[in-house]
């Protein structure tokens, strides 16, 4: 697997940045994300290359952020299975246009919204996919970090691979619901594994500790900004002043926490 480096979207280097990787089985290989970039996809593809001596026919999508998806280019002419979340078929279409306008520049010549390849298998609730002597186990979540997020168990070495709906370091962004996020970590905190792939940062060897401190942060942010609301104080106020507490804890706070306080302003205020 690779790890990605705490770097922003608008950052060099943005397309290699969340965590992608590979599980091979006897019979085929899965790819679990495929990075920022058709390059970052075709490197993932060498890597495969070099260790495996079985097909690609698994490429699973753990949400629709460009980081994870853009690379997906790379594996189509071996021809596998595109798998997602069931919403994520309606989110890269829906994203299609604003990905070819921002990040054209990580895509293969000539740029098209073709070049964004998205799932032609969807997971409603749970699937199993089967690479010969090793299963995965595919799980779609409700509205969380996103509106299409879905994590990876591979039974045979008990790892999760989450996606970003836990990130190690680099501040949770809120692209879903923070409150939907909160159980869904609920959840998560009762999988009993022996290792955590998270979106982005190094690997996680105790869940418990990694959810907790990411509840952390989303309690005070909810709590933080329905406060703010129940004082009927603006959203550039609650911007300057909630969760401030946790600002040490996180990297990339001036460029996310922002938008994570505008996102739930707007959803509790309709409350």
């Amino acid at each position: 697997m690779h790890y990605g480096r705490p770097v922003s979207l608008d950052a060099p280097g943005h397309d290699d940045i969340a965590n992608i990787g590979f599980v091979v089985g006897d019979r085929c290989v899965a790819v679990i994300d495929t990075g920022g970039s058709v390059r970052i996809g075709g490197e993932l593809r060498t890597a495969v290359a070099e260790h495996a001596r079985v097909p690609i026919c698994f490429v699973v999508n753990t949400h629709v952020h460009v980081d994870h998806v853009l690379g997906n280019k790379a594996f189509e002419a071996d021809h596998p299975q595109f798998v997602g979340a069931a919403r994520l078929a309606a989110a890269m279409e829906r994203n299609r246009p604003y990905f070819v306008e921002h990040f054209g520049e990580d895509l293969a010549p000539p740029v098209s919204g073709a070049e964004i390849l998205g799932p032609d298998r969807l997971v409603a609730d749970t699937l199993e996919l089967d690479l010969g002597g090793r299963r995965l186990t595919l799980q779609a979540w409700p509205i969380a970090h996103s509106d299409c997020d879905l994590t990876v168990l591979d039974r045979k070495t008990r790892s999760l691979w989450t996606g970003d709906l836990l990130v190690r370091d680099r501040l949770p962004a809120v692209d879903g619901s923070a409150s939907g996020w909160l159980k869904v970590l609920d959840r998560l905190n009762q999988m009993q594994v022996d290792r955590t792939v998270p979106g982005h940062g190094g690997l996680i060897h105790e869940l418990h500790t990694a959810v907790e401190s990411e509840r952390r942060y989303l309690v005070a942010l909810v709590e933080g900004v329905r406060r703010e609301l129940t004082q009927g104080q603006s959203m550039q106020h609650a911007i300057d002043r909630v969760a401030l507490s946790e600002r040490p804890r996180w990297l990339l706070w001036e460029s996310t926490h922002p938008g994570n306080v505008a996102r739930v302003y707007k959803q509790l205020e309709w409350e």
